[in-house]
């Protein structure tokens, strides 16, 4: 993903971080401000910016509030090219992959441009203010948040009364799934592998069983909280069960589960933001630790047409 000192992209990416103990931990987004009514960030349309990539689960998140809230027109978005190189996220010169705002040719380039300097990783998501050009966030979780908030006045994928509970999955959906399988995939001992495994498929049942008597997760409407998830289950059994050797069950293994991220993907403008192949693509890229030859396979094709017993809806 890179790394950037004083501002400085450094070309030495150091890799993964992890614990004396090989367990892998997620480096904390740094720029977190906020779009509020009273500013100065406020929710105008067509201010702000995304800078994404598709086979990233935590800019997929932010593109599904995006699609679902319909916010395409207020909100542009630059897409970065599937396999990262020594440049980290790359962008072309023109064409889907093109950053036509600022004209990068890569997404340090974005960080760059931030005052004061930044230190820190070069991820994706990034909010940009077109007014201020500056970075507003590159936290996916606040990104999320800030659309369904601050640019839907109906507060849909966040209702008050459920908030509570929005919360509470979204804190065992990040810790045990979302970031459980990268847990999983950046081992670097037995260990730390099998612990994150276990807690992995401890959540899937977890979720697998509230859905037996649930349609969604909170409120039996479609919330931030599934967004959350989502793009996780997404890629599972074309990626992570395979690349991370999150491999004790597919998504297609449990039943409500599969019903019900099938539904969620039935959900306009949902389907337009999966992209299996991309996600082969960039989790079977050349890695010294995974994949040394950087073979992407064929399989396996995840057939998202087949009827749900449930339907989804935003309320």
């Amino acid at each position: 993903m890179g790394v950037m000192i004083n501002g400085h992209y450094q070309h030495d990416d150091p890799g993964p971080d992890t614990t004396a103990h090989g367990a892998y931990e997620r480096a904390k987004s740094t720029l977190r401000h906020w779009i509020t009514a009273d500013g100065p960030f406020t929710p105008d349309a067509g201010r702000y910016h995304l800078f994404v990539a598709w086979n990233c689960p935590w800019a997929h998140r932010t593109l599904l509030a995006r699609a679902v809230l319909g916010l395409e027109d207020a909100i542009s978005v630059s897409i970065a090219k599937p396999r990262r190189t020594a440049e980290g996220w790359v962008f072309d010169a023109s064409g889907p992959y093109g950053d036509g705002l600022l004209r990068a040719n890569a997404v340090h380039q974005v960080y760059a441009r931030q005052r004061p300097a930044y230190t820190g990783r070069i991820t994706v998501p990034v909010l940009w203010d077109k007014n201020s050009q500056q970075i507003v966030s590159n936290e996916s979780a606040d990104i999320v948040r800030m659309l369904a908030q601050e640019f839907d006045p109906a507060g849909r994928l966040v209702p008050q009364a459920h908030l509570a509970d929005i919360d509470h999955w979204n804190t065992m959906i990040h810790t045990q799934i979302n970031n459980g399988v990268y847990r999983a995939g950046f081992a670097r001992t037995q260990e730390a592998y099998d612990s994150a495994v276990t807690d992995l498929f401890a959540a899937m049942e977890k979720v697998e069983n509230h859905l037996e008597q649930h349609k969604t997760l909170v409120g039996e409407q479609l919330t931030e909280a599934d967004l959350r998830l989502f793009p996780t289950l997404a890629r599972f059994d074309v990626a992570y069960h395979y690349a991370f050797k999150c491999n004790l069950a597919k998504l297609s293994d449990y039943p409500n589960l599969w019903d019900y991220a099938r539904a969620l993907h039935n959900i306009p403008g949902i389907a337009e933001t999966v992209k299996p192949e991309i996600y082969k693509a960039g989790y079977f890229s050349p890695s010294e630790l995974r994949n040394p030859l950087g073979i992407v396979p064929k399989g396996p094709h995840v057939d998202w047409s087949t009827p749900t017993k449930r339907q989804i809806t935003l309320s």
